[in-house]
């Protein structure tokens, strides 16, 4: 069939077969174009099909030569219906690793699941015996609770007051106004049962209650926190709480960890264009604005950058002791948040208009990415060519 995008808001409701192999063959080039790095051996991704999930899988395999198990959520292809694009992400992940004698299996489902941790637990029991790092990488807006069989909804809130600033309709170049009501403590504890660090502690836990996890282990989940101008609507808002509650996780995974001398990391990432932050207010125009001058500066990083960068000089490192800020996080927004690049982006801030921003900054970069994420506007693509849109995951369980 001929796949075309068909978007609703922020979310793409195709996804492209070749372009999303084409994206994967591109990350898996980048690394391999680093040289290889003395990483984790056996690994483990919870949300591993897109952005840094999917970044984290592709550097353990293709940097370090790791056996990865993926777990994600993603929705399979059926005649005359393409996949998500996370399945084919890792259909062609999978395909080149094995390419190359790789181990990589995969499994679907809810990882919020008891039934999806224990099968993960009987996979890596059968197959790889511990893994010795876990990326924690999920970004799903709901989760029922494995014990108590809730749903909770996160939500993306100012907490304490009402907050209006500009955005962008990224997909017309229109700046507006927008206004976010104040969250309510409802609110507040779905965010952080959704996004905070529960569910990562429990895949934790489960894993080393039966010793899947090696000496000198490593866990690792990401977060963002961004300038002073978004802090309103995420690191002081919702969001920002269910942040605060993850970073502070990870020092709980890593007191549990001791008898093996095992640690939790929270990684605080660069701002990019990916299905979660499409959603957010503000993001699109301040990551516009940013792409503008981190390429102008030739500084500029995707998840795969981003993501290698991690593994080579702050995970790998060689160094006795991994680099952390304050308050115990890995810091790889540091090109993003250093004072220059800011200050520029605050300047711009203020004469951003639907007229000035195709000037000023780069939604042309943006809306690429967005598209890029599921596989179309992917360089040496053909768009008109008919392709099958029933693919397999080689190793799916």
């Amino acid at each position: 069939m001929i796949i075309e995008p068909r978007t609703r808001g922020f979310i793409c409701l195709t996804a492209h077969p070749k372009g999303c192999e084409q994206n994967v063959i591109n990350q898996i080039k980048y690394v391999k174009s680093k040289g290889q790095v003395d990483g984790p051996k056996n690994v483990l991704i919870i949300g591993a099909s897109t952005g840094f999930g999917l970044a984290s899988r592709i550097t353990s395999a293709f940097g370090s030569n790791a056996a990865t198990i993926g777990v994600f959520l993603e929705k399979p292809p059926k005649e005359g219906r393409p996949a998500s694009a996370g399945w084919y992400n890792t259909a062609a992940f999978e395909t080149e690793a094995h390419k190359i004698g790789l181990y990589a299996k995969s499994i679907n489902g809810d990882a919020f699941s008891h039934e999806i941790k224990q099968q993960t637990i009987e996979l890596i029991k059968k197959d790889l015996g511990q893994v010795d790092l876990v990326i924690y990488s999920l970004a799903s807006p709901v989760r029922v609770h494995p014990e108590t069989g809730t749903k909770h909804k996160s939500v993306l809130k100012p907490i304490g007051a009402p907050y209006t600033n500009k955005t962008v309709d990224f997909h017309t170049g229109d700046i507006s106004e927008i206004s976010i009501a104040v969250a309510d403590q409802e609110d507040i504890e779905n965010t952080v049962a959704v996004m905070g660090g529960e569910d990562w502690k429990m895949w934790i836990d489960a894993l080393q209650k039966v010793s899947l996890l090696s000496n000198d282990f490593k866990t690792i989940a990401y977060s963002y926190i961004g300038p002073k101008l978004t802090e309103p609507v995420y690191r002081k808002g919702t969001i920002g709480r269910a942040k605060d509650h993850l970073e502070a996780t990870a020092f709980e995974i890593t007191d549990a960890l001791k008898e093996i001398n095992g640690k939790a990391f929270v990684s605080v990432n660069k701002a990019l264009v990916t299905q979660a932050s499409s959603a957010i207010p503000v993001i699109p125009l301040y990551i516009s604005l940013l792409y503008k001058i981190m390429k102008e500066n030739e500084v500029h990083e995707g998840c795969i950058e981003q993501i290698q960068r991690l593994f080579a000089e702050r995970l790998y490192s060689g160094g006795n002791e991994i680099p952390t800020d304050e308050h115990g996080r890995i810091r790889i927004d540091d090109l993003e948040m250093s004072e220059d690049i800011q200050t520029k982006i605050k300047d711009l801030w203020e004469s951003a208009t639907t007229e000035t921003l195709a000037t000023i900054g780069d939604l042309d970069g943006y809306s690429k990415d967005f598209f890029n994420l599921f596989g179309f506007k992917v360089d040496g693509v053909d768009y008109n060519q008919d392709v099958q849109e029933i693919v397999a995951i080689p190793g799916l369980q």
